[in-house]
Order: structure tokens, then sequence, then C-alpha cells
């Protein structure tokens, strides 16, 4: 029988603290697993790599180790090796017990370690491509195979991630796949006033971009703007290149496709500050996410946990974030019409709004409290190490 505390080791390209240089979704995800496991006495150790310098420190129970990033002669291999050996040395060191690793752009290739490595779906670069319809480079889709081959088992956040990421890799049905939701620390998201918002706001949050869904909203938006004409629109997330006509900002393009009129009542916030981000969806109507492409999508489950309707993406793992019609509503992207009716729906209707949001805040309690996730990931820890 194994110990019954754990000592759990992630590598991650992102955190939510201060001193690492970026965090978005998979960084998030990361950030609330990590503080609930360590809340219940597990030994926790993070390494950050790609950032400005290294750094070790401890914090709330957290051993964190930053990593500085290396340029030089054949940084794929060399960088990858200055990594493991970082991360090698602290297992041996503190009697580590298991390393979990993400699937992005397979960072984990090329790497031994002497404790079982876990893979985590984040969202590969070969299932977005997937997603997308669009080309997979060389490179990225061979350092994914061998990291994915080098892992013993995986943890996926939706089941839909988990059997597309099996298939796209050929992975053995002799290695373990958990579907294990992304949680949140539901105390830190209250709103107990979900009957004060700013009326006809309409809110977009997450990376400018076009697997986002992005480039759909101008389509949209104008539809909600006939039958609702003081409706306002507001997207915050850092702006990104776009891949498909090589603009460097998506941003650009996404103001082009919008109708002068429409466009007035358009703001573009840029990045915001994670702590700022709770008060605008607040004070949002309504959210939308119409995503082509995630895993699992944590700001959307955010937005329900704060009791805002959402009109998201219909696609595969969607379908496991909400009940449609019940605790928000499922639309695919391109469906324009179909899309923007239920904005407007919400908008015309403070206690439709209202009944979603009470149904999405429950829905969330029931299938994303960090607690029971962080739970569910040690039992599974322990069947890998049994």
């Amino acid at each position: 029988m194994h110990k019954v505390k754990l000592k759990i080791a992630f590598l991650t390209p992102e955190y939510p603290h201060p001193e690492v240089n970026h965090a978005a979704g998979l960084g998030t995800s990361i950030g609330n697993l990590t503080k609930a496991l360590a809340e219940q006495g597990h030994s926790i150790y993070v390494f950050v790599y790609g950032q400005k310098q290294d750094l070790e420190f401890k914090e709330d129970g957290i051993h964190f180790y930053l990593i500085e990033d290396k340029s030089g002669f054949a940084k794929w291999f060399q960088y990858r090796k200055h990594i493991q050996r970082s991360i090698q040395n602290v297992i041996f060191k503190e009697n580590i017990d298991v390393l979990e690793v993400p699937d992005w752009t397979g960072i984990s290739a090329l790497m031994k370690f002497s404790v079982p490595v876990i893979m985590r779906f984040h969202g590969s670069d070969r299932y977005f491509c997937y997603l997308e319809n669009r080309k997979q480079k060389l490179k990225n889709k061979l350092f994914e195979l061998l990291a994915v081959k080098a892992a013993v088992a995986y943890i996926a956040p939706t089941a839909f991630a988990g059997q597309l990421s099996k298939q796209l890799f050929k992975i053995s049905d002799n290695k373990p796949i958990a579907t294990i939701h992304y949680g949140l620390q539901l105390d830190n998201f209250e709103n107990d006033k979900p009957k004060l918002f700013k009326s006809n706001t309409i809110l977009y949050i997450g990376t400018i971009v076009r697997k986002k869904g992005v480039l759909e909203l101008p389509g949209i938006f104008k539809r909600v703007k006939q039958e609702v004409p003081n409706a306002k629109l507001i997207l915050i997330g850092s702006d990104a290149p776009d891949i498909l006509t090589e603009s460097p900002s998506t941003w650009e393009l996404l103001k082009q496709d919008f109708q002068e009129e429409d466009l007035k009542d358009v703001q573009y916030l840029g990045k915001v500050p994670y702590t700022e981000v709770q008060t605008y969806i607040k004070n949002a109507h309504v959210c939308v996410f119409p995503t082509f492409a995630e895993t699992l999508g944590m700001v959307t489950i955010e937005a329900m946990a704060l009791q805002k309707p959402v009109v998201n993406s219909n696609i595969g793992w969607a379908q496991e974030l909400m009940e449609d019609g019940k605790s928000g509503y499922l639309i695919h992207p391109t469906a324009h019409k179909d899309y923007a009716d239920k904005i407007v729906l919400l908008l015309k209707d403070e206690n439709l709004c209202l009944q979603i949001g009470k149904a999405a805040k429950q829905f969330v309690e029931e299938r994303f409290d960090i607690k029971k996730q962080a739970y569910k990931n040690i039992e599974f820890y322990k069947t890998v190490l049994k």
C-alpha cells in the first residue's frame, strides 16, 4: 500500500503567479489543482520552464522552481536535457513519487525520469490542428508523439479530449486515460448580487485568435444589434497572430469584419489582470464563447460559477460543460443566426438569465469543485503507483 500523502511534481509552461511570465487556461487549471492538493496535505513541486531567470521559492505550501529559458545550438535537445536535469535533481533530493507533464508541443520528449510520468491532455498541437483542420508542423508532431509514448498514463479534462487524443496518438488500451475535469476553488467565485449587471452587455474573454471563434463575432453581433440596438460587446484577452492569413494581429482582422455602426459599440480591452476578470464577468449581461478548439474552457466554467448565462460552442468537449437549454446554451459558432437568437433571448428576459445563471452555478458545484477533483487526481495517481 502506497503512503497516503504523495509528493507530486508538475512541469508546466505557465502558472498564475507574479513571478511567472505568463498564465492562461492551462496555467489556471494547474494553479487551482496544485493549491487544492497542497491544502489536502500533499507535497507539491511546480517546475515552470521558459522563464526570465532561475528562481526557487516556496509559497502556500508549494515549492516553485522557475527554469530560465535558454538559447543556442540545438536548443530543442539541449534545453530539454537542462529541464530534465533540474527536475531529476529535485526528484532524488525530495523523494518525489510522480511527475505530471503537459502534452503541448511535447516538452517532455527525450526526457527520462526515475518516477512514473503522467501526461495531462490540456490540448496538444495535434489535437488543435485536427479540430481546426490544419496541417501540423513535423517538429511538433514528432516531439508530441515521443512525449505521449513516454507517459505511463493520462488525464483528460473531458472525455471528448481523452478519446480524441487516444485516437490521434494511437494510445494503447493498456495505458489508462482518466477523465478528470478541471476545477474551481468555489469559495473564490461568489456572486451575491446576480441581479446587478450592465444591461445588454455581451462579454467575450479569451485569446483573440481564430480557433477561439472570435472571427464569428462580427456576424453574430450584427444580428444581435438588429434586435437589440443598444447592445454592447466587450472583448478581453491577448491579441495573437492569425495562422491562416499570417496577419500579426487577429484583432486588426476582426475590426475589419465588423460593420462600421456596430464597431462603435465594440470595446477591446486587451489583456486584463486575472484579479479584475471577475468584475467584468459579474457586470456582463451574457457571456459568449464561440470557440472551435478547447479541451474544456476554464473561463466558461468561471462565468457559470458566477451565475452568468453563457452561450457556448456546441462542439465535442462543450457538451460536458452544461446542459443545453438549462444551465446554458450550446450553439455551433458558424450558426450566426441561431447563436444571435440565444443572446437576444437572454438580453430580453432578465428572469431567464437569473434562472440559467442559478442552474449554471449548481452544475459547476456538482462537477467542477476543485476539492472533489483533487481527490480524484490522487486516487488516479495511486493506481499508477501500485
